[in-house]
């Protein structure tokens, strides 16, 4: 079955960000990811990890700035990626050697290198040139530490302009990339959003080995995934059917907005979780 990732950035809300990893790791879940880490030291986060017996799966490289303290304003600014920006080559290497340092010392097998948001007045025929040679430059650093690089197609209701949107265009950037560490991030809530028909692109994309990671939400409020119009539980059995015969072995990320925010909602709905027998098998959160 899947092995589920509890996503810290937006599971356990009324818990402090340090405070969370003890929360999933109490709720059996054995991977982790999140946005990104850079408002805390490697060492504080590599802590908690070892502290908690959890494995780092996932974070995301910067949206934009030169160094950790720059990160936050880049987002609060409106990055979302600089890897298709012309002009802004610098900035996005200083931002990969950041992550690839971060990766480091969390063991983290994989970095998530957003796109962008297409500038005003280009296009993203205009822009396609630079995000293939950025990542081409990013995936030859990423390999000398054995590293995956992803790329994730977002829906354009959650980010307008975001230069990556469907499945088949994310897969035809990867083949013209040419590089054995770039793979699509596959997040289901975004597929059903923009194109639907999300078990047919699992039965088509996974067994080809350029998808790397899963993520999953309800659609549409983005809350817990047996919430709203997705049929998660039957998706994750296609997966489960996939990955049997490609041998894959990922990780499906959780990345939802618990439906309540209180003290103890983010339990309160894994009610999909327990139904699946927990974030591995075996490993049962309790209600």
């Amino acid at each position: 079955m899947p092995r589920f990732a509890a996503n810290l950035s937006l599971l356990y809300p009324e818990l402090d960000f340090l405070d969370r990893f003890e929360a999933a790791a109490a709720d059996g879940f054995r991977g982790v990811e999140f946005l990104f880490p850079y408002a805390w030291r490697p060492a504080e986060l590599a802590g908690r990890l070892r502290g908690h017996g959890l494995q780092q799966v996932l974070f995301n490289a910067p949206p934009g700035g030169l160094d950790a303290g720059s990160v936050d304003r880049a987002w609060q600014a409106g990055d979302r990626g600089l890897a298709c920006i012309p002009g802004r080559e610098a900035e996005f290497r200083s931002g990969v050697t950041l992550a690839l340092a971060y990766a480091r010392a969390l063991d983290c097998p994989r970095i998530h290198v957003m796109a962008g948001v297409v500038p005003a007045g280009l296009t993203r025929e205009t822009v396609r040139a630079t995000f293939v040679a950025n990542l081409r430059w990013a995936a030859a650093e990423a390999a000398h530490d054995g590293v995956v690089l992803l790329i994730e197609p977002i829906n354009t209701r959650d980010m307008p302009g975001f230069f990556l949107n469907r499945q088949d265009h994310a897969h035809e950037l990867v083949e013209e990339i040419g590089a054995a560490n770039v793979q699509v991030q596959m997040d289901l809530y975004h597929c059903q959003v923009v194109e639907g028909d999300v078990s047919t692109k699992i039965r088509r994309y996974l067994p080809t080995g350029r998808v790397g990671h899963f993520q999953v939400a309800g659609v549409p409020a983005r809350q817990e995934p047996d919430q709203g119009e997705l049929n998660t539980a039957y998706l994750f059995d296609v997966i489960d059917e996939v990955a049997a015969a490609c041998g894959w072995q990922g990780w499906v990320g959780a990345e939802y907005r618990p439906a309540l925010a209180s003290v103890g909602g983010t339990r309160a709905g894994f009610g999909w979780l327990r139904r699946r027998g927990g974030p591995e098998a075996g490993s049962v959160p309790r209600p």
